[in-house]
């Protein structure tokens, strides 16, 4: 006999992309050998000097009489740790003048986390059955928000204006003139570094969404999981910011540590004493582990530099190795473009009038040992099924062994070359 589910349940426990992306990563990662090329998730590089950064805050916990008893033993305030939320104002404070004390800091179990309960305490249903969404002004967007209502639909999607690049670049911009608001928005939502596509929106693109915000007199959401200050995997320039009016998450996952579940919350005082509400309700409190292991680096500022002069050159490093695959591999007469990579760990492949579905592609290139992430994924919001490019893209990471990822990129384009032979047969 099967039990019923309620419709939260059913909402939560049918599937999601996000939890397809997951399960492919975590089955890749833990078979390990070469029959898998990983190039779908999110999943951070093993970067040496971070992983030895990281072994080495552990011994010096270890060492440190009644660390490792506080780190694994107690549990902390549902905000998270007093001190380790006072290095990250003070942090801020000094380096770029934001008006934030231990009060605008919050943690939660990861910025996935975090969302979840942003989205649903601002948006939803409300008295009088009105319908408040989040607005999402620049799609393609992260997959993982796709799912996180309570059971109705929260996003208004705005389709971007796409600028054409050369023979096979392009980038998206923000559409403000296609952007329709009311009354009904609770919240604006960005990444930066975009993801899936590795665009950053531009300072001027972020200046106007907060005046439109402040308009609107709801939040301007920033999703900084790739982002400035830290893990800081941007390649082009952009200002890091913060006003009462802003609501900015980071991560720890990124910079290295996935596995501690670390998300940091910069908001208004209100904001953060919800989370720890939500947490409280949820899960009691947050992980220890990566406030512990992190803290000291952010006091001193180490944390900045191991952004800016370790993990930044590398994801640069790794994007312009797959770019220069993508050359060698796609220049073939494929009709393709590659979005512009200004930073996270991706590349977001475009396939003009390409014959089968981005989902039909990656089924194929799954039962050939490559995962990617089909990009009709991160078009939630929009409602045009007769708009093409929504099943034309992929999200390709590059962030495993060069090897692995060229791999990858040869057989993408295989299989891509075999599709539009067999429509032109």
């Amino acid at each position: 006999m099967a039990w019923e589910l309620s419709e939260f349940g059913k909402h939560l426990c049918g599937g999601s992309g996000i939890g397809e992306l997951m399960d492919d990563l975590g089955h890749a990662l833990a078979s390990g050998g070469d029959e898998v090329r990983m190039l779908g998730g999110g999943q951070p590089a093993h970067i040496p000097v971070m992983d030895a950064r990281w072994r080495q805050r552990l011994s010096e916990i270890v060492a440190n009489e009644g660390e490792l008893e506080h780190m694994l033993g107690n549990y902390e305030p549902p905000a998270g740790n007093l001190s380790f939320r006072a290095a990250v104002a003070g942090l801020f404070r000094e380096k770029f003048g934001w008006q934030v004390g231990v009060e605008n800091i919050g943690v939660t179990m990861g910025g996935q986390t975090a969302f979840f309960f942003l989205f649903n305490a601002l948006a939803g249903r409300f008295h009088a059955d009105r319908q408040k969404k989040i607005l999402l002004p620049l799609v393609p967007e992260y997959i993982g928000y796709a799912n996180q209502s309570l059971g109705t639909e929260i996003f208004a999607g705005v389709k971007p204006s796409i600028e054409l690049i050369d023979d096979h670049e392009f980038k998206y911009h923000v559409d403000f003139d296609a952007m329709r608001v009311d009354e009904d928005i609770a919240a604006i939502c960005v990444s930066r570094p975009t993801n899936p596509t590795g665009n950053v929106l531009t300072d001027d693109e972020i200046s106007r969404l907060n005046a439109l915000a402040h308009d609107l007199s709801v939040p301007l959401m920033i999703d900084n999981a790739y982002g400035a200050p830290f893990p800081n995997a941007i390649f082009t320039d952009a200002k890091p910011v913060w006003n009462d009016g802003i609501i900015l998450t980071l991560s720890l996952s990124k910079i290295g540590l996935p596995g501690t579940r670390t998300g940091i919350v910069v908001a208004r005082e209100e904001i953060i004493n919800a989370l720890g509400s939500m947490t409280s309700i949820v899960g009691l409190a947050n992980a220890n582990v990566g406030q512990a292991i992190v803290k000291p680096l952010i006091e001193s500022g180490e944390i900045l530099s191991l952004s800016n002069d370790v993990v930044q050159p590398f994801y640069k490093g790794q994007s312009k190795k797959a770019l220069g695959w993508v050359d060698e591999f796609f220049d073939q007469g494929l009709p393709y473009r590659v979005h512009r990579s200004e930073g996270a760990f991706f590349l977001w492949l475009w396939f003009e009038d390409l014959p089968i579905t981005s989902r039909e592609l990656y089924e194929r290139l799954k039962s050939r040992g490559v995962l990617v992430v089909p990009g009709s994924y991160f078009f939630f919001g929009v409602d045009d099924p007769q708009w093409r490019h929504r099943h034309e893209c992929l999200r390709v990471s590059f962030t495993m062994a060069d090897e692995i990822v060229r791999d990858g990129f040869r057989i993408i384009a295989d299989e891509v070359q075999k599709a539009y032979q067999q429509a032109a047969a």
